[in-house]
Formats: C-alpha cells, sequence, structure tokens
C-alpha cells in the first residue's frame, strides 16, 4: 500500500531555517496530544535507534520540558524547550537548546525557535 501523505522538509540555509510540512492519518486532537504530551512524545520523538525520556514537562506558556535523547550504548543527550505561545490545538512555539540533566542550557550552543501549527488538511496554511 502506497502512503500518500504529504511529508516534505525544506531546508533554507540563507535564513537558517528548516521547515517541515507533514499530514497524518489521524483526528488533529490525536495529533496535538502526541506533540504536547510526554508520555506520547516518549514513544516517536527521538530518531531511530535512538529513544527518548522525560525528566519533566509543564506543557503551559512559561512552562518547558527536559527530556533526554538517548543512544542504544546508554549515552543521553539532554535537551529542554521552553514554551512561549500556545494556543490549544492549533499552535505552539518555543525555544529548544541542549542543557544538562538538570535543565540548565549550555550557553555554547544556539536555541532553535520552534513555531509548530495543526491545521485540518483543506485549511489555509
Amino acid at each position: 500500500m502506497k502512503n500518500n501523505l504529504l511529508f516534505d522538509f525544506i531546508v533554507d540555509k540563507d535564513k537558517n531555517t528548516l521547515t517541515i510540512k507533514r499530514e497524518f492519518a489521524a483526528p488533529r486532537q490525536l495529533v496535538w496530544d502526541a506533540y504536547t504530551k510526554s508520555e506520547l512524545l516518549n514513544q516517536w520523538f527521538a530518531p531511530k535507534p535512538m529513544t527518548t525520556k522525560t525528566k519533566s514537562m509543564d506543557f503551559s506558556e512559561g512552562g518547558h520540558w527536559i527530556y533526554a535523547m538517548i543512544d542504544p550504548d546508554g549515552t543521553e543527550y539532554w535537551g529542554r524547550m521552553d514554551y512561549v505561545k500556545i494556543n490549544p490545538i492549533e499552535y505552539y512555539s518555543g525555544l529548544d537548546g541542549f542543557c544538562d540533566e538538570n535543565g540548565n542550557l549550555n550557553p555554547d550552543l544556539p536555541r532553535a525557535v520552534w513555531d509548530v501549527s495543526f491545521i485540518d488538511k483543506g485549511e489555509p496554511l
């Protein structure tokens, strides 16, 4: 069976941005939950063969998610997402960066700005 769901991965080196557009054969609420609930994020967030574990998560404006991506050998790479703006089931923005296991950001590394929108197919972007 062929998968006809959209998956675009666009790199703009001049603007230093990645734009990812992806369709899911699922209701918007379920996709929103997969991005905003740690027990679901832990199931898919890290690229295979790595896994994800959440230390703490407060999905609210001003809250944060502290998580680790773990290599098969057990090496942990810690990250912190600070949530800036949330419009439930439609949009959230945040700042993601590398940190230690206590959530202290590494000041020597840049942070990524995340703007994540959830749109039903057929709605304008």
